[in-house]
């Protein structure tokens, strides 16, 4: 642990922030995940409902500086190419 006040301060903040970011992060790739699932399955229909919700979970974790705008980006460009990419 650190000796300095305010080092001990951020320790506490980082440990705080990582309690609030974490769960979102792992929201964002189980959205990514189900998208995926969606495209091997075949299921254009379905990769479509998936892709629409994912990528609002990505744009709001983007929004709250979780996830760099270009990392958001590029997932949801690669996830809607995969999914242009099924007949």
């Amino acid at each position: 642990m650190a000796n300095i006040k305010s080092a001990r301060k951020r320790a506490r903040q980082a440990l705080e922030r990582r309690d609030v970011n974490m769960p979102l992060r792992t929201r964002v790739r189980t959205a990514i995940k189900d998208v995926k699932k969606a495209v091997a399955s075949g299921n254009k229909d379905a990769a479509l409902s998936a892709l629409r919700t994912t990528q609002g979970v990505i744009d709001r974790v983007v929004a709250k500086g979780i996830l760099h705008r270009n990392a958001g980006d590029r997932h949801k460009s690669r996830l809607a190419q995969a999914i242009k990419a099924l007949k």
